[in-house]
């Protein structure tokens, strides 16, 4: 069919037909052929140009990104963990502040009700603390007591400065130490805080004196000496 005739059925001239020989190796002498130049090549046959990252830049990408978010994590848990701990500090601290302030009013309360318990055991002492006062008196030292009063300085218990007000001493060998011996007023304690010091005299140890033989006659006397007569 001749060119006219196509163009008169409607279709255009048909493309030569170009038949490429890409084999490496030459049939006829077996070496192998050197490569064609790139202006040889079809364009529709040239190799695509990636326009992005190769595979091996797309993992090496987010391995990175990977390990940024790991340690922003671990950034992050350790911020948390931190203030976890400074929480937990503020917590103690203000409950250890409040139990204080607790104790340092109980404290002083019970600070200002200690000569009501001198007067109360002045008069158990002179047996004027009977009946009714008496009841009520058992209840006040009790309920202190349950709140954590706690007295101190009886006679026979060591001496300690700290506890104690010495306003008397004496010596005697019937002691081995610093001895309480007597107690002119009781102290009291509230919880770890002393409310206020016994007053207490106080006894330390004094060693019994060593017992001298007197001289038997004859003898004569330790150290050597002898009474000449008065010569005339």
């Amino acid at each position: 069919m001749t060119p006219r005739h196509q163009e008169a059925e409607g279709r255009g001239p048909e493309e030569p037909v170009v038949v490429r020989d890409r084999r490496r190796l030459d049939p006829q002498t077996g070496e192998v052929r050197p490569p064609a130049p790139e202006s040889e090549v079809p364009a529709d046959e040239a190799p695509a140009h990636h326009a992005g990252p190769s595979l091996g830049d797309s993992v090496d990408d987010s391995v990175s990104v990977a390990s940024d978010v790991e340690k922003q994590l671990a950034e992050r848990t350790a911020d948390l963990q931190r203030l976890q701990a400074e929480y937990a500090n503020y917590r103690k601290r203000v409950d250890r502040d409040r139990e204080a302030v607790v104790l340092s009013a109980k404290a002083s309360v019970v600070g200002d009700l200690l000569p009501l318990l001198d007067d109360l055991e002045r008069a158990e002492q002179h047996g004027d603390l009977t009946g009714a006062f008496k009841s009520v008196g058992d209840k006040l030292v009790s309920g202190l007591q349950r709140a954590g009063l706690e007295s101190f300085g009886v006679e026979g218990e060591a001496f300690d400065p700290s506890v104690h007000e010495a306003v008397q001493h004496n010596t005697s060998p019937d002691v081995t130490g610093p001895t309480v011996t007597v107690v002119m007023r009781r102290g009291y304690r509230f919880g770890d805080r002393v409310l206020r010091a016994a007053l207490v005299g106080v006894t330390d140890h004094e060693p019994a004196a060593v017992p001298v033989d007197p001289p038997v006659g004859g003898e004569l006397p330790l150290d050597g000496s002898i009474d000449e007569p008065n010569q005339q």
